[in-house]
């Protein structure tokens, strides 16, 4: 089987032949047919998230699949072979940017009708990143006011669609050129991030969601009301993070440190910072399924890629600023 590995940290991805995956009985073998880049696979392969997320080096890259069950393990229940499938797989088994892969059937669901395989593996992650962020931990609801930051981009295109659903005021930061294509999505509000500093221009908000951190992050704190929340999923990671993911001791203190500050101004200004590191979840992929069907989330995929230019696509990922996502194909 082929399939790209990261066999050291900032070294380019190596294409090689690799083991089959092995099927447990609650696993699901599905023949990938796309997958999803993610600014995720860069940081790994950079080994940014190397402390997080200590993977056994070689290991295969890839968080998001759309593809069809090959097999399936003897206590499986809910897949049989040909069904079209997607998942975000458990971060301990990735390994998408594969010809194969075997899936805990708790993190699949099946592809919703109205899709492409090339439109399906463009989701799971960037859509259960918005669905844990404002379902799952914001509970937004009807009548609240939210900041989507990056709102043209993978995360951003489909939680502004998941927010307006919802029925909250979405305001969003983007390019002039990206402008119109948030508003299209459900942007009520559109900064200019070359133009207008968002920071002095909105206020009252009830949540950010925020992938870009740093100074970002600090100045969101300022357009929250008290009792506000910011999610940041580009960090820094959290206490909270470190206790889920079972960290020692001393990662625990490490990581906590790497927080401190942009906590204390949070509290300073009566609002709360938290870090999602977005888990995988079958069931919830099913609901965002459901969404898709129903036409309220549409997914946005820019650029389409044969297998063989992973690295290609990947380097041209990392360089930012792209609308929606990119997808790889095994489609000859």
């Amino acid at each position: 089987m082929r399939a790209f590995v990261v066999e050291k940290y900032r070294q380019p991805l190596v294409l090689r032949d690799v083991p089959e995956p092995v099927v447990g009985d609650r696993d699901v073998l599905v023949r990938v047919e796309a997958a999803g880049l993610n600014q995720l696979d860069e940081k790994i392969r950079s080994g940014e998230f190397a402390q997080i997320l200590p993977y056994e080096l070689p290991v295969i890259l890839g968080n998001d699949v759309a593809g069809t069950v090959i097999r399936v393990g003897r206590l499986v229940r809910r897949f049989q072979p040909g069904d079209r499938v997607f998942a975000r797989p458990h971060d301990s088994r990735i390994g998408t940017f594969a010809e194969r892969i075997a899936i805990t059937e708790a993190d699949l669901a099946l592809v919703p009708a109205r899709l492409s395989m090339v439109e399906a593996g463009s989701l799971p992650l960037v859509a259960l990143t918005a669905w844990q962020a404002l379902v799952e931990r914001g509970k937004v609801g009807p009548g609240q006011k939210v900041l989507i930051h990056a709102g043209a981009g993978g995360v951003g295109a489909i939680a502004i669609q998941l927010a307006a659903h919802l029925g909250a005021t979405v305001a969003t930061t983007a390019s002039a050129a990206n402008a119109d294509f948030v508003r299209s999505l459900g942007a009520d509000t559109v900064i200019d991030y070359r133009a207008q500093d968002f920071a002095e221009e909105l206020s009252g908000y009830d949540l950010v969601l925020d992938s870009l951190g740093g100074d970002n992050l600090e100045r969101s704190l300022r357009v929250l009301k008290p009792g506000g929340r910011a999610i940041g999923i580009s960090g820094p990671p959290d206490p909270a993070f470190a206790a889920e993911r079972g960290m020692n001791p001393l990662l625990r203190l490490a990581i906590t440190a790497l927080s401190r500050k942009i906590r204390r101004q949070a509290k300073k200004l009566g609002v709360s910072y938290e870090f999602l590191f977005m888990h995988a979840d079958g069931a919830q992929l099913g609901e965002i399924a459901a969404l898709v069907d129903a036409g309220v989330l549409r997914p946005v995929v820019t650029k389409i890629s044969p297998f063989a230019q992973v690295p290609e696509a990947l380097a041209a990922l990392a360089g930012g600023g792209g609308r929606g996502k990119s997808v790889i194909t095994f489609a000859e």
